[in-house]
């Protein structure tokens, strides 16, 4: 497979799991996860440490599905290479608890196989997010 055709797929995977969120959104998490391979690996890192499997993922996007509403993200920025991909990108918001809005620039990376993403990092500027959320102190 020539160089670009492989960047451009990985780059094209990453950016379809950012789109499919929506569907979480609109409550159709299954079709959200047909983009991820079953035995995907979340490297979450801190004190929740590496989770393994799709029921991981689908828990965790049900999680965020209820802290948050109205959530948009902006991919600023993407570099890819033959399995791997990187977005730069700002995720906008509302907390569900609070009501307030905030605004977090990150990073995340995937590794895709077969069309799927099998490993995933990712950082958020928590600080931020905290600060926004008016649990700087906390």
């Amino acid at each position: 497979m020539p160089w670009s055709s492989s960047r451009s797929n990985a780059a094209d995977v990453h950016r379809r799991v950012v789109e499919k969120y929506s569907e979480v959104l609109a409550g159709r998490l299954d079709d959200a996860l047909t983009l991820i391979d079953p035995g995907v690996i979340d490297h979450r890192g801190g004190q929740e440490g590496d989770h393994h499997g799709i029921d991981a993922w689908r828990r965790k996007w049900e999680h965020l599905n209820e802290e948050f509403q109205d959530v948009s993200a902006t991919i600023e920025q993407n570099v890819s290479t033959e399995d791997t991909s990187v977005n730069r990108y700002t995720l906008r918001s509302t907390h569900t608890g609070s009501g307030r809005r905030y605004e977090v620039t990150g990073l995340d990376m995937v590794k895709v196989r077969d069309g799927k993403v099998v490993e995933y990092w990712a950082l958020a500027d928590e600080a931020a997010l905290r600060h926004q959320l008016g649990l700087a102190g906390a």
